[in-house]
């Protein structure tokens, strides 16, 4: 933070162009991810971005600022205050953001899924990429990064936004690739065992994920990563309920209206299930020749 000058206000939007933002109103959920987009700001050497709706909670927000640790937020701070939804307003910033977090009240009563859907209606209609941020919970952490991979080359900044957290992190990275075949499941469940099984469709989605890192690891050589294949629904296996991830990282396509009611979407699952937070980072579809 700049402590010679303190944080500089704008009423203007566009003044938040490749910041890490943050939506402020005061509570401890949003406290919380203020620490985690200041500590990205300074990992990223960025300035931070703080967004209120309601002008009453400045004197909450000057009290955090000046609470955050020495190096935290020393690219500089900019506070916007713009009244209005807090949805809207946040999805308005995302044309302009390097990022945005969010907090999130986590799994809970009602009232608190019904605050916390203030993470999930960002994370579905940003422009840029969201972090929702989860309390650690009572769960061990595991140490690192997972990343969803469904191969599809429109994919590559979902990967790629994985990799730079992981390196930034110093933390290993997952790439995990779920798939429903039955076929496929047994015969790895059988290599598990030690069997020597060759199973072509087993292999064809080794490949294709081998495929999907491509490159990647002389960009980011520092990045310890695993590629992983587990049978299941996707959300299932980014948010296990065994334990949790230090931060999980989706992709969110673009569906019609008639794909949204038959599948859902993927992200909003993840977000619903995970105990980590979740990286939400959306995919522009490819388009044709």
């Amino acid at each position: 933070m700049d402590t010679d000058m303190g944080p500089r206000h704008t009423s203007d939007l566009r003044e938040l162009r490749d910041h890490v933002v943050v939506g402020w109103d005061g509570s401890a959920h949003a406290e919380r991810a203020l620490r985690w987009a200041s500590n990205q700001a300074a990992l990223e050497d960025r300035r931070l971005g703080v967004v209120l709706t309601d002008p009453d909670d400045t004197e909450s927000l000057s009290r955090t600022l000046s609470s955050l640790e020495p190096g935290v937020g020393s690219t500089g701070v900019t506070v916007a205050v713009q009244p209005g939804d807090p949805r809207d307003v946040l999805v308005d910033v995302s044309e302009h953001a390097h990022l945005l977090v969010v907090g999130s009240r986590g799994r809970g009563t009602v009232r608190s899924m019904l605050l916390g859907s203030v993470g999930a209606a960002v994370s579905h209609r940003a422009s840029c990429p969201v972090v929702v941020s989860r309390p650690p919970g009572d769960l061990p952490l595991r140490r690192g990064i997972v990343v969803g991979a469904d191969g599809a080359p429109e994919s590559r900044p979902v990967l790629e936004f994985a990799y730079r957290q992981a390196a930034l992190r110093d933390l290993p990275l997952t790439v995990l690739h779920s798939y429903w075949d039955a076929a496929a499941a047994l015969a790895q469940h059988r290599q598990a065992l030690g069997e020597d099984v060759q199973d072509p469709e087993l292999e064809e989605l080794r490949a294709g994920l081998a495929t999907a890192v491509a490159g990647l690891a002389e960009q980011f050589p520092d990045v310890e990563v695993t590629l992983s294949l587990k049978h299941g629904l996707t959300d299932q296996a980014l948010a296990p309920k065994e334990g949790a991830w230090e931060l999980v990282v989706v992709g969110r396509h673009p569906m019609s209206g008639l794909t949204r009611l038959v599948t859902g979407s993927v992200a909003s699952a993840v977000i619903e299930r995970s105990r980590s937070s979740v990286a939400v980072v959306p995919v522009v579809p490819s388009v044709p020749a």
